[in-house]
């Protein structure tokens, strides 16, 4: 009789002997490069220790885990428990009676994964023993600070998300810390100046005309001036930036007159048209993208996050809350262009390109390799994010780049977390990842070369980021 195998044993989600000596011989110890996450820099920075499990995993303050609060309001939790009132032991109860339903969901296996690596919990957790695991959890906390988590993951570099105007306050303080044993970098995302359609717009820009201690009247003093904040971010470390590209790719072809008199006509707060915002948007995304080249920075674009689809949710709660979802857009086209009028210039950055629509994933690999060359991997498709960050959809990507590229240059995960613990899902893409080979192997579809394989499964855990990232630092 064939044996059933245990939950989260050390051969979880590797279903052959390759898989397991590509993992533990190759993967499992390699370090993080986490070049995309929504991590605290003042946390990290202050050491945080964590109050409560609820504090770290559900919600804190504002923000918090809403890949849980989807799944709580799924289970028709509400929302008292989840963004409300309640009490900290009550919300983690509600997640712990939730828990059992997200069957087949990462959020099973990512919670269970946190609770045995940080938290030395091998139980599953359920409605049941919630109050003795919450305490549980609790106590291990005032163990736990945040750069001991981070410390404890094996991270050797982070980069957070950073406003233009942000002041990097944090970053500077422990770029001077000689006791940080793991580097931590800003990340420029300038959406804010980019979304002109966008009734905030008017307001971002007096705030950025307060950083800059200059006005911002018209497109060359807006340009200087984001020129000046791309420079204070090169100057505090920053090598990376990323562009979420919601509602569409835009790309229209423009000149700097038409664009500076849409600006100005944004800036009376007149109605714009269509046909001008997209030219507005690709002219700075045309713009971002060559000060980027000129610096050796990384371009990331994210594409098709559908955003805040909840009117009534948006009112009362604000965004990122959970009420987020894939969108169907096309965008090959624009995108073409978008990125070819950049290489027109011979100033086409390092760019990886995401999206949350897996039917996507061979069409920017087929145009990822229209504008290669210079450097291995230099367009790349990023990896599973988001919705698609579980384990069908990294093994989507992963077949995807395989099939139409080199899955060897392949930069590997990101966290694109809030919450310090989920550096599991490293782990988590780790074992698909030696999975995804091994099953090759196994099949007779790839030789048996462990050192050439080991080197990969190494490069594409760690070595090839760091080198893609670092490159120019």
């Amino acid at each position: 009789m064939k044996c059933m195998k245990t939950f989260l044993n050390e051969d979880f989600l590797l279903q052959s002997d390759t898989a397991k000596e590509l993992y533990h011989q190759h993967a499992e110890n390699m370090p993080i490069y986490d070049y995309h996450c929504h991590l605290s820099p003042k946390d990290i920075y202050e050491d945080r220790i964590f109050e409560s499990i609820t504090d770290l995993w559900l919600v804190d303050g504002k923000a918090g885990d809403h890949y849980k609060w989807r799944a709580l309001r799924g289970n028709g939790v509400d929302e008292k428990f989840i963004t409300g009132d309640a009490s900290k032991r009550e919300k983690f109860r509600e997640w712990a009676k939730t828990i059992p339903y997200t069957l087949g969901n990462p959020l099973y296996h990512w919670t269970h994964l946190e609770m045995k690596r940080y938290f030395g919990i091998d139980e599953t957790l359920s409605g049941d023993n919630a109050d003795r695991i919450y305490d549980l959890m609790n106590e291990k906390l005032k163990t736990l600070s945040a750069r001991k988590i981070i410390e404890s993951s094996h991270v050797d570099t982070l980069c957070t998300t950073d406003d233009p105007i942000d002041d990097l306050r944090y970053h500077k303080l422990m770029r001077e810390d000689k006791t940080m044993k793991f580097k931590v970098y800003p990340a420029f995302r300038p959406d804010k100046v980019v979304n002109i359609h966008l009734s905030s717009f008017t307001d971002y820009i007096a705030s950025l005309e307060k950083v800059l201690n200059h006005p911002v009247k018209d497109l060359t003093e807006l340009l200087d001036g984001l020129k000046e904040r791309i420079e204070y971010f090169q100057n505090n470390g920053c090598r990376i930036a990323d562009h979420g590209l919601d509602d569409e790719v835009p790309y229209e072809e423009t000149t700097f007159e038409e664009v500076d008199q849409i600006f100005q006509k944004a800036l009376r707060k007149e109605t714009l048209t269509h046909q001008e915002e997209r030219a507005y948007r690709s002219y700075l995304l045309t713009f971002f993208g060559k000060e980027y080249a000129k610096r050796g920075w990384v371009l990331q674009y994210h594409i098709k996050a559908m955003r805040n689809n909840n009117s009534i949710a948006m009112r009362n709660l604000g965004p990122d809350t959970g009420y987020d979802s894939m969108s169907d857009l096309p965008i090959a086209h624009s995108l073409s262009r978008l990125l070819d009028s950049m290489e027109r210039e011979k100033l086409l950055p390092k760019t990886i390109l995401y999206s949350l629509d897996p039917g996507d994933y061979e069409i920017l690999t087929t145009l990822a390799y229209c504008f290669q060359g210079g450097r291995p991997g230099k367009i790349q498709l990023g990896s599973g994010w988001w919705f698609l960050d579980q384990k069908d959809g990294m093994q989507k990507q992963l077949t995807a780049l395989s099939n139409l590229g080199l899955l060897s240059r392949f930069v590997g995960m990101l966290t694109d977390s809030r919450s310090l613990l989920s550096y599991t899902r490293h782990e988590y893409f780790r074992r698909v990842l030696c999975n995804y080979i091994g099953g090759l192997v196994e099949n007779g579809e790839y030789p048996n070369d462990m050192k050439f394989l080991g080197k990969v499964v190494e490069d594409i855990c760690f070595n090839n980021a760091k080198s893609y990232f670092d490159e120019d630092r």
